[in-house]
């Protein structure tokens, strides 16, 4: 009498191949850090919505807030934005900043001179209409999603175990590196624009060994410091070694 050993359906991992093991990074452009513009302009325009009081200029009717406040602290903001996007301040020279600054104020106090400062900008008057924050708010947020969401993602680097790709939506395609020897690092942070800004972007300096040796500077990458560890991680496995990819990602591989 035949007896039939039954089949034991195999676990879904092996089932199936598992998928690829790696981490896409993003190099964002500077125009990532304009997310205060909009923002303020939105808040801004929602004090004026609701606030605000209608004025006459020819045969138009538009809403403006009755305060000079609003439109000096969007200008301020717009123009901080301009200068902390385009003015790069690493390492020690963020605290060379800082104490400069505090040194400048302790000297205008010093002087008597914040009387007379406070005095002219308490002077200063800015007005915008609810339609300026609307449409320039509304514009820079478009721009603003395009290039985060679409533009910045036309070339991006993977890391897999063993090997790094640089791909490209339009053009080279893509280019791989090997890993072995590969060196990841992350620039020093610039204070104002990193942190103030990019909540706690950074920048990664990547270097290549072997037959193509190359350097790269990847900026404005988020949430870098997560990153770099998980990079790290896979540049030094081996990607013919199931060890590793079972350390890396549990129950894809089946114990030995």
């Amino acid at each position: 009498m035949a007896t039939v050993n039954p089949q034991h359906p195999l676990p879904e991992a092996m089932a199936s191949p598992p998928e690829p093991i790696e981490l896409t990074i993003v190099s964002h452009s500077t125009i990532f850090y304009w997310w205060p513009v909009w923002v303020a302009g939105y808040v801004l325009a929602a004090l004026t919505y609701t606030q605000g009081r209608t004025v006459e200029f020819g045969d138009a009717h538009v809403l403006m807030h009755p305060s000079r406040l609003p439109g000096v602290v969007f200008t301020t903001i717009f123009l901080l934005v301009i200068v902390i996007t385009h003015l790069t301040v690493r390492g020690i020279g963020s605290l060379t900043v800082i104490i400069t600054l505090i040194a400048v104020a302790l000297l205008m106090a010093w002087m008597e001179w914040w009387d007379d400062v406070l005095r002219l900008m308490g002077s200063l008057a800015i007005f915008m209409n609810l339609g300026f924050y609307v449409f320039f708010s509304s514009s820079v947020f478009l721009v603003w999603l395009l290039a985060v969401f679409v533009f910045d993602r036309v070339k991006v680097w993977k890391f897999r175990p063993g090997q790094m790709v640089f791909e490209t939506a339009f053009g080279t395609g893509e280019q791989t590196y090997d890993a072995h020897g590969m060196s990841v690092n992350k620039l020093r942070d610039d204070l104002f624009r990193h942190w103030i800004l990019g909540l706690g972007s950074g920048d990664l300096h990547v270097a290549t060994t072997g037959a193509r040796k190359e350097e790269f500077v990847i900026p404005n990458v988020l949430f870098v410091g997560s990153k770099v560890q998980r990079i790290q991680q896979l540049t030094a496995m081996r990607p013919d070694d199931p060890s590793d990819l079972r350390e890396a990602v549990p129950g894809v591989l089946p114990p030995q």
